[in-house]
């Protein structure tokens, strides 16, 4: 049977409440997991479903590589993750970043630098990963200083940096019966508050040097934290230079739009990018888009996709897409919002969201 929407609810919420935290590691691993259980939503929604920890790991760099950027182009300050200042994390991040030098260090993505300097990118998962076993994926279902109830996966085998620990468990945790499909259905309510409580983390952390700075969530979260211009060039020079939605000629008031929205799962990939117009792109917004987008977006084909992206060292993610999309639609109630076009959002249509053979 599916896991309880309420009781798991509550759960997470204790992680959020439970007092001031040394760092925000927990809530980066909690980010994290919300976004590979949409990705991972299983056929049975009882299921056990197990994930990777280099899949989990990965995806939290992700989300710290954008933060080790400056707050801004006259203040070099890189926001502190803990009271502790540097980490693990962000010495093994720093270390990729400078391996990959560049004067355009904003514009890379993270799966940029994973193909340009692939050894110092293991290097740097692998510490990390052993990192996140001993510490929060340890903690993070701990609350207060009792006794306390495993809600998300056994832990009982976690707190520990030894590899053939790591391996004897299959290099993997596995969330309990009914926990991913419940985690995903949860992910657009829970996920924006983890990302709340990370901000009012790092504003704490950094009250000396932030002092009455404007709201940070921006240069944490938002989507502006990687340039999308070698996308926007490609795509209009291989589909033409035309809104994918509304097919209106674009000159100036060029976007470039995230199919599914980058606010519900952070998919930068160009499988998931289109051009767009002003209009159809702030109308759209963070909106679950109809699914026959989608279908248009992946009908562009993963060779061409994957091609097109391997000339910009930028990552396709096809799979992801895919995958992401099964969990979106196959989790919101029928109530969820969708946009179909501009001035035109209806109810979410319920059926069977999976892409078939011909579409991939």
């Amino acid at each position: 049977m599916p896991t309880d929407p309420l009781t798991l609810g509550q759960q997470l919420v204790a992680v959020l409440e439970e007092g001031r935290r040394e760092a925000t590691y927990k809530l980066a691993v909690m980010v994290a997991l919300l976004d590979l259980a949409v990705e991972s939503v299983p056929d049975d929604p009882g299921a056990a479903v197990s994930i990777d920890l280099d899949d989990l790991t990965e995806r939290v760099m992700a989300l710290y590589w954008p933060q080790l950027r400056p707050l801004d182009e006259k203040r070099h300050v890189i926001l502190r993750q803990s009271n502790g200042g540097r980490s693990v994390i962000f010495t093994q991040l720093t270390a990729v970043r400078a391996a990959y030098a560049t004067a355009r260090l904003r514009q890379i993505p993270i799966e940029s630098a994973k193909i340009a300097v692939p050894q110092e990118y293991q290097a740097a998962q692998s510490a990390i990963k052993k990192n996140l076993v001993r510490y929060p994926l340890k903690l993070l279902q701990r609350v207060g200083t009792g006794t306390y109830e495993c809600f998300l996966y056994d832990d009982s085998w976690l707190g520990t940096d030894s590899t053939r620990v790591i391996d004897a468990h299959g290099n993997q945790i596995e969330l309990f019966p009914g926990v991913c499909h419940t985690l995903a259905r949860l992910a657009p309510l829970v996920k924006p508050a983890f990302q709340l409580a990370w901000v009012d983390d790092v504003r704490r952390m950094n009250r000396e040097v932030l002092g009455d700075e404007p709201d940070i969530a921006a240069h944490l979260f938002g989507t502006e934290r990687v340039s999308l211009a070698r996308p926007a060039e490609v795509l209009a020079d291989h589909f033409g230079n035309d809104c994918f939605y509304c097919n209106a000629r674009l000159r100036a008031g060029r976007h470039v739009d995230h199919v599914l929205p980058w606010s519900r799962v952070g998919i930068d990939g160009l499988t998931n990018l289109v051009l767009a117009c002003q209009s159809c792109n702030s109308s759209k917004s963070d909106l679950l888009p109809a699914p026959a987008h989608v279908t248009r977006a992946l009908d562009r084909g993963r060779v061409v996709l994957d091609s097109l992206a391997e000339t910009i060292h930028w990552p396709s993610q096809f799979d992801r897409v895919v995958s992401a999309s099964h969990g979106l639609y196959s989790t919101q109630p029928s109530t969820t919002p969708t946009w179909y076009a501009l001035k035109r959002i209806e109810p979410l249509q319920r059926g069977d969201f999976r892409w078939t053979d011909a579409q991939l």
